[in-house]
């Protein structure tokens, strides 16, 4: 079932059988009142009949004739009946109407039960215990509740007729506000059906919401996000992993190939080292993508506090051990800052991997043994700059930088795969900092993170 009917059904149904009751109450009670409002009249009927019995001394049979014919009009259809303290019958009225039940309510009637009160059918029956003086009367009347009956059959009609048109009306609005509270939801639908994941990525829209569904649109569209960057990261990889593999793998066929048919033991060895070199780098292309791909993922990242300065210099002796011709100068811009300045709370393996692979770019792309980083931790947020001499990038080149498989000019000849910077820009970016690249001349590089402080 839809939403939609299903806000409809709930909505009406809770509405109407609230109605429903409320009306049911109103017509018991009025029935109720009916009921004890006739048994009232009948009550002074019996009372004003026994005064009249009782103050008149000389009463003779056409007297009391003349009383049943003033007042048998009072009620419709009535039986009055009138014992003295023997329960004998003193006055009946002249109706017909039997009373089947009168030798039981006289038994019933007594001095600490002076009141009785029935039903036979839809006539009301009430007893009466009655002291005038001395004398005890019992009193007895049955009648049939013509007007009250009338009254209770139009309120009967009326309350039905008004549940009816309630009804119709309620539905009608739950409609009406269903489809205004589902539009949205219906509108998400349908664009979520049409969603196409090969073109562009485009938000869906949520018109006129700031609520729930507003956030649920919103929540779509940050899934939507991650699904399409994955979706096109996949879809991009693979061409470009499948070329990247590709290459490596032939030479690694081809370097056990030729060390097959060699025979001269010192060029056997050449090989040997050429086949680690490559194996090498084709495990860094490998970790690359493993640890891109968990950043596209979203994976929850473990943090602590590292220091940065120290975390390059423990760089610095790792890289000396395999390029021990190679130097890295590190300043401080402001040597009497906090030392708590240069605490961040990171991801240690990630922010690792990022800072050695710029340290690496510095090694490779150098045009000289040396590079420079210079610390600047006076103010917020943290800045470290990765300074080498040697080849730039181009102006037009700047823009595709830090995107996927993107490899500059200056990058011929030297072995890479164009995922490094991609890398380090996510891994920086999942840290809350940024990175910039600039070129103050035609001969410098300067790699720029941004991180923040716990300061």
């Amino acid at each position: 079932m839809s939403i939609r009917k299903k806000i409809i059904l709930y909505f009406s149904t809770a509405t109407i059988g609230l109605v429903g009751a409320v009306f049911l109450f109103v017509f018991t009670l009025f029935s109720e009142y009916r009921e004890e409002e006739f048994q009232q009249e009948q009550k002074k009927k019996i009372t004003s009949t026994l005064s009249f019995l009782t103050e008149t001394r000389d009463i003779d049979e056409s007297i009391i004739q003349a009383m049943d014919w003033i007042t048998i009009h009072d009620f419709y259809d009535e039986k009055l009946l009138i014992y003295d303290e023997n329960k004998s019958l003193i006055y009946s009225s002249i109706d017909d109407l039997p009373i089947m039940i009168a030798p039981q309510i006289l038994e019933d009637l007594s001095e600490t039960n002076k009141w009785f009160e029935t039903k036979e059918d839809l006539y009301d029956v009430v007893g009466l215990y009655l002291k005038r003086g001395d004398k005890v009367y019992y009193g007895i009347s049955k009648a049939y509740d013509a007007f009250g009956y009338s009254k209770l059959e139009f309120l009967k009609y009326t309350l039905f007729i008004t549940f009816s048109v309630f009804s119709l009306i309620i539905v009608m609005i739950s409609s009406y506000l269903s489809g205004k509270i589902t539009s949205s939801v219906t509108d998400i639908s349908r664009q979520i059906n049409e969603y196409n994941f090969e073109g562009d990525f485009i938000p869906i829209q949520v018109k006129g919401s700031s609520d729930e569904i507003s956030a649920l649109g919103n929540r779509f569209n940050q899934l939507m996000k991650k699904m399409y960057d994955a979706f096109s990261f996949q879809k991009h990889a693979i061409q470009h992993i499948s070329h990247e593999l590709k290459t490596p793998i032939a030479i690694l066929v081809s370097n056990f190939e030729r060390m097959e048919r060699e025979t001269d033991l010192q060029q056997l060895e050449v090989l040997i080292q050429n086949q680690k070199e490559d194996t090498k780098n084709l495990g860094e292309i490998i970790n690359y993508l493993m640890e891109i791909s968990k950043t596209d993922s979203g994976e929850n990242m473990a943090k602590n506090q590292i220091r940065i300065d120290d975390l390059i210099f423990d760089l610095i002796g790792e890289l000396q051990i395999l390029h021990p011709g190679f130097s890295f100068s590190v300043t401080y811009e402001n040597a009497d800052a906090a030392e708590e300045n240069l605490l961040i709370n990171a991801n240690e393996r990630l922010i690792k991997s990022a800072i050695l692979n710029l340290m690496v770019n510095c090694i490779q792309y150098s045009g000289e043994q040396k590079a420079y980083i210079n610390i600047k931790s006076s103010y917020a947020p943290l800045q470290i700059d990765f300074i080498n001499v040697g080849p730039v990038i181009h102006e037009h080149e700047k823009t595709f930088l830090f995107s996927r498989f993107f490899r500059g000019e200056n990058s011929k000849g030297k072995r890479g795969f164009g995922l490094g910077l991609v890398f380090v820009s996510k891994t920086i970016s999942l840290h809350g900092g940024k990175i910039e690249y600039s070129c103050p001349d035609n001969n410098t590089n300067i790699f720029s993170l941004f991180l923040p402080s716990l300061t």
